[in-house]
């Protein structure tokens, strides 16, 4: 199978089952590029995520677009894995967009949606544990950095100032 249509598939896949945004569907991504398909390391990955989050746009798109840039060094492949990724939920909402009003009121659909929450809540959890490996602690300073960030947005400080800070302080101490 020629690299480019293994890369389509893969990020097809992710996009079809990845629910709840891209913090939801990092620990698919991770297993997908690093583990199944060894396009990069778990400190690469580690990398793409942090770009991922702090540039502007979806994370998961973001990272669809480097990981397909990384793995095939073309334009191409990064498109390629942007369209792929984005695909599924495009014909998925044209799909509900269509049928929503018809099956509204309907008590199964009701019951889909009830068990999607707590999925999310549990992808988002695998999300976290994955990124706590030594590849983003690497230091204390690192541990401090992050318990306060994670302190402070408990404390509900606007995220946008929360990562401008710690991009800023980990810039000076690394």
């Amino acid at each position: 199978m020629s690299l480019y249509l293994q890369l389509f598939i893969t990020f097809f896949k992710i996009g079809l089952f990845g629910f709840g945004g891209g913090y939801s569907i990092a620990a698919l991504i991770q297993d997908e590029v690093v583990n199944v398909n060894n396009w990069m390391s778990v400190a690469e990955f580690t990398d793409i995520m942090a770009i991922s989050q702090a540039t502007p746009g979806p994370i998961a798109i973001n990272c669809a677009t480097y990981v397909g840039y990384t793995a095939t060094h073309s334009v191409i492949g990064s498109a390629l894995a942007t369209i792929a990724v984005t695909l599924p939920s495009i014909i998925i909402v044209g799909l509900v967009c269509v049928f929503y009003d018809r099956f509204r009121a309907n008590r199964y659909v009701g019951y889909a949606f009830a068990w999607l929450k707590p999925l999310v809540v549990g992808l988002l959890a695998s999300a976290a544990v994955m990124l706590c490996n030594k590849e983003n602690f690497i230091d204390w300073y690192s541990i401090i950095i992050f318990a306060l960030v994670a302190a402070l947005s408990i404390k509900r400080v606007n995220p946008i100032i929360l990562l401008s800070c710690a991009g800023i302080v980990g810039g000076l101490i690394y």
